[in-house]
C-alpha cells in the first residue's frame, strides 16, 4: 500500500490520523517543524502496527523550500494530509499585523502551497489523494475569530478550486471540516459536547473520506445544519450578535 505523508504531525489530530492509517497498514512519513518530538510516536507506531514510519523536518512557512522538501522524500506518497494550523489569539491579531500574518500564513499560505505542489506532482503521475484539514470557522466571518476564520475560508476555497481543476486527472482533493475538536489547542475553551469531536473521530472521518466518494466532510454531521443556519442569518442581524 502507498505511503501517507502527514504534514503538521505534532498535533493531537495528526497523531490520531497517523494511528488510524498505521492500523490500516499504511507506511507513514510524519513531517513537522520540530520533528525530533516525534521520536516516541515513530517507535510506538512501528511496534504497535508493524509499519514503516519515519519523521522528517518540514516548515510550512518556508514556501520556497516546499519543492525541495518533496524532492527529499524520494517516491511521492500516495496520500498527503495537511493538519498544519495555528489559531493564535484574535485580540493579538487585531493589534499586531505580524501576529495576524502568522495566523494567515500558517492556516492558508503554507498549507495551500505545499498541497498545491504535491497535487501537481500527483497529477503528472496520474494518481493521488490530497486531504486538507480546514475549519467551519471559514464558512462565515465572525467577530471573535475572523483572522483565523478568514485564513481557513481561503484554504477551503483553495481546496475547492484545486479539486475542480484536477477533476479527471486521477487526483482526489478532500476537505475535512472538524468543527470543535478536544485538543491541546482548544483546551480551556467552551466547547459544547454535541459539537465537539475527539481526535480519533477526525481520523476516522479522514480514512472514510479517502475510501468513499464524498469530497467535503463534516466530522460531526450536525455542523452542516449549524453552519447552514449561521450562513442564512441576514448581515444586519448577524453583525449585532457579536459571535
Amino acid at each position: 500500500m502507498s505511503a501517507v505523508l502527514i504534514l503538521g504531525a505534532n498535533s493531537d489530530m495528526a497523531r490520531a490520523i497517523a494511528r488510524a492509517y498505521a492500523k490500516s497498514g499504511r507506511e507513514l512519513i510524519l513531517a513537522a517543524r520540530r520533528h525530533e518530538r516525534l521520536a516516541a510516536d515513530v517507535a510506538d507506531l512501528k511496534v504497535r502496527y508493524g509499519v514503516a514510519v519515519r519523521a522528517v523536518e518540514f516548515d510550512a512557512l518556508d514556501v520556497a523550500g516546499h519543492a525541495r522538501f518533496l524532492d527529499t522524500l524520494g517516491e511521492l506518497p500516495g496520500t498527503v494530509v495537511s493538519v498544519v494550523g495555528f489559531m493564535g489569539e484574535q485580540a493579538e491579531s487585531e493589534r499586531d499585523p505580524e501576529a495576524a500574518s502568522l495566523v494567515m500564513r500558517s492556516n492558508y499560505v503554507g498549507p495551500a502551497t505545499i498541497l498545491g505542489e504535491a497535487a501537481n506532482r500527483m497529477a503528472a503521475r496520474g494518481t493521488g489523494v490530497v486531504v486538507g484539514i480546514s475549519s467551519v470557522a471559514g464558512e462565515r466571518g465572525r467577530a471573535r475569530n475572523y483572522v483565523y476564520g478568514s485564513a481557513k475560508a481561503a484554504f477551503t476555497a483553495f481546496l475547492s478550486g484545486l479539486r475542480n481543476r484536477l477533476y479527471g486527472t486521477g487526483v482526489r482533493v478532500i476537505t475535512v471540516l472538524p468543527g470543535y475538536v478536544a485538543t491541546r489547542m482548544t483546551e480551556g475553551m467552551p466547547t459544547p459536547g454535541l459539537l465537539t469531536a475527539q481526535p480519533d473521530e477526525v481520523a476516522a472521518a479522514v480514512l472514510a473520506a479517502e475510501r468513499g466518494r464524498r469530497d467535503v466532510i463534516y466530522v460531526r454531521p450536525i455542523w452542516r445544519l449549524v453552519m447552514a443556519i449561521i450562513r442564512a442569518i441576514p448581515e444586519p442581524v448577524f453583525k449585532r450578535l457579536h459571535i
